[in-house]
């Protein structure tokens, strides 16, 4: 159980200003110091961490803008892995639940949930606890795409910008640019990517990377 007199420092990532409004009033009615962030963009989201170090917990939604599918909560857990991220999300499939565990998160809250709930689940996972909805079964029948989820969560976080580059059709040298690295780099984290996607080629991994994006992990494990 966590202690309310602590100080907690939270991100609130989602583009309603209305949702994040409400999620605030539940929070600061928890603990009673507590200091919160807000973000609309994963870019806010990334901004604040990279200036702030004391971040207890993240609580992203999957559908904000520069999320890109699963891509986002896989960047994030790559650069800052000491941090837990909750996912809050009006999506409740079992499938997609899995994958945002597989992919590093801490916990699992669907929008629906009233703010006892929600209360619950922040408690739950500021101990050290994983949280998910009582009802959701993440040993039922898995759709085969674990091991490839397990491979993508080995990217390194520049490996992951350079794969969600090569899917917006960017060539060496702009991402070279982007990244403010050499095109050797760029061809060395291509090389990397492919080995651990288990791909043949750069083509493979930007179909791989689109699919991501749109959260269609089953169709990568098919073909």
């Amino acid at each position: 159980m966590a202690d309310t007199d602590a100080t907690h420092k939270f991100i609130i990532a989602d583009d309603h200003p209305l949702f994040r409004g409400a999620l605030r009033q539940t929070l600061e009615a928890r603990f009673d110091d507590v200091r919160i962030l807000e973000a609309g963009a994963l870019d806010d989201v990334t901004q604040i961490l990279a200036s702030d170090e004391e971040i207890d917990l993240v609580l992203l939604d999957l559908s904000m803008p520069g999320m890109r599918g699963f891509s986002g909560l896989m960047y994030l857990r790559a650069q800052y892995p000491g941090i837990p991220i909750v996912i809050v999300s009006a999506t409740e499939d079992v499938a997609s639940i899995r994958r945002c565990m597989e992919f590093g998160a801490a916990g699992f809250i669907p929008k629906s949930l009233g703010t006892d709930m929600i209360e619950t689940a922040l408690e739950v996972v500021l101990s050290g606890d994983i949280w998910l909805p009582a009802d959701v079964n993440l040993d039922a029948e898995d759709d085969g795409t674990s091991a490839l989820v397990s491979r993508l969560s080995s990217l390194t976080p520049q490996q992951v910008r350079v794969l969600m580059m090569l899917s917006r059709g960017l060539l060496n040298k702009q991402i070279a640019y982007e990244l403010s690295v050499s095109e050797a780099t760029v061809k060395a984290h291509v090389s990397a990517i492919l080995q651990k996607l288990g791909v043949d080629s750069r083509t493979q991994a930007v179909i791989a990377a689109a699919r991501i994006e749109a959260g269609q992990l089953q169709a990568i494990a098919a073909g």
